[in-house]
This record gives structure tokens, sequence and C-alpha cells, in this order.
């Protein structure tokens, strides 16, 4: 008989490239669906918060710089890195869960299909929401699609993955950075996907990933100034309204989605009009 102590897995936050513990040096306890102790993920502060949105920003410039090629490769190369982890993401979504092995494992699909999915609108995203305006005059007139900047989301609890995958991939998908707050109840695969990350190709800071407590990171999320935008469809319907008015004093612009689809790319968007004489 083996009197072998099993390691138990340590769940950090993910900021700016890196794996540090909250500040707070708080965590919680996670369970499988049998009430089983798995692990204690970290409950993240408003400091944690505060230094995923600098770290968000810095990274934008050079992610909303980088080709629309370019991104597209690099979610494409996420989605490959996922896909090779694949019984690791299956096993940890049915601990927590419950649910049954091929539902784990469709979830992951689903997961790996998303994110090749969004790579491929990269590059055809301006064609769908740009357009060349009729003007009076000897001009030409083009609307032009750019990113908004840093994008807080949250993220939904069930599915975690996927849920992750949605709000994350679009957001990122026309070169916005993004700081998102994982399910509460099941972030361990949200995590893992931290790992797959961080060995990427993905620039550090374009995605970062915060483990706690909706109810505290949403007001603080919300009322932000450096956060341009929020994506609200994880978090529960009875705190939308206060966090809309938090929202409003630098006039965030804030959605929740029911699906995945290109608007989810435009919503955090602008649009950016340019005027050229004809014949120069």
């Amino acid at each position: 008989m083996s009197n072998r102590i099993d390691v138990k897995k340590t769940y950090k936050l993910y900021i700016n490239g890196a794996f540090p513990r909250t500040e707070s040096g708080r965590t919680y306890e996670v369970k499988s669906a049998k009430g089983v102790f798995i692990a204690n993920p970290c409950l993240a502060s408003r400091k944690d918060l505060r230094e995923a949105v600098v770290a968000a920003r810095a990274a934008h410039s050079g992610w909303n710089k980088a080709t629309a090629y370019n991104r597209g490769q690099i979610l494409y190369r996420i989605a490959e890195m996922l896909e090779g982890r694949r019984a690791q993401f299956v096993d940890e979504i049915m601990q927590v869960t419950g649910v049954t092995k091929v539902k784990a494992e469709k979830e992951v699909t689903d997961s790996v299909d998303r994110l090749v999915w969004y790579a491929g609108w990269t590059d055809k995203i301006a064609s769908l929401s740009g357009s060349t305006n009729p003007v009076a005059g000897p001009f030409y007139n083009f609307t032009i699609p750019e990113s908004m900047g840093v994008v807080a989301a949250i993220a939904p609890e069930s599915p975690s993955l996927l849920g992750l995958i949605d709000v994350v991939a679009p957001i990122i998908t026309s070169g916005n950075t993004v700081v998102v707050l994982a399910s509460t109840k099941a972030p361990l695969s949200a995590m893992t996907f931290a790992e797959v990350l961080a060995t990427s190709d993905l620039p550090h800071g374009v995605i970062n990933i915060l483990t706690g407590k909706k109810e505290e990171i949403a007001p603080w999320m919300a009322s932000h100034m450096d956060i341009d935008a929020l994506d609200i469809s994880g978090l529960p319907a009875k705190l939308h309204a206060e966090t809309k008015v938090a929202g409003a004093e630098n006039l965030k612009r804030i959605h929740s989605f029911k699906s995945a689809d290109p608007g989810r790319i435009i919503a955090f968007m602008e649009a950016k009009t340019v005027w050229h004489p004809i014949g120069l």
C-alpha cells in the first residue's frame, strides 16, 4: 500500500502572462459534484483587477496593430493547443460539474471549434461592418471598424470552458484586450486554459483571467475608468441594473449575449470615418 500524498494543483490568477496569487491572500473552496474538495482558487481583489487592467491597456496597442491575419493565426494556435490537452479539460469538467464524459467531450470540442470560427473572422469582420459611403463632392468616404481598447467580461457559470471562450474570443478577435472573470463554481478549466495561453504565441496581457465572486468583481469592473466596455453575459440578471448604473459614469458600453455570432465582435468595435480627396 502506497503512502504517497497527492500533489494538489494550485490554481492562481493569470495576469500579464504570469500566474500570481491574489494580493489579498483570500481563497475559496471548489468541490466536486459529489461534494469532495478539489482546490482553493483565488478570490481576486480590487487590486488584482487594477493590475489586470494595467496589463491589458499596455498590451492593447501592439495587439491592435497586429494584422488581422496574425491575430487569426494566434487564435488558431490556441485552438490547436486546447485540442492537444483535450483529456485534461474533459477530466476537469467532469470532476467539477458531474456531467457525463460525452457531454464534457462535446464542450471541449465546441470550445475548439469556436476558437477556430472566430479565428476565421479576424480578417473578414471589416468587410462585414465597414463600408464605402456615397457623399456629395470629390471625396472618397470610408467607414472603418476599429477595436475599442480594454474590455472586461464576466463568463457564465455553465458551461465553464465554452462560456469563457464565448466571451473572450470575440473581444480579442478585433484587436481588443480583455480582463475576464471566470465561472465561480467551476473555474478549473478556465485556469487550465490560462496555461494554454501562457505557452501559446498570444502576447502577454491580451487575455487576463481572474477567479472570484461576481457580486464583488462586477461593480469594480463597471466603475473602473480605464475599462472601455463590459460583457455581462455571465452576470445574474439581478445585478444588471446596478452594473449599468456604475458603468454610466464613463459611458461604458455594456452588452449581454445569448449566442455566438459576428455581432459579438462588432459590439465592441468603434466606427472611424475617413475622408480622402479623389485624385490624390
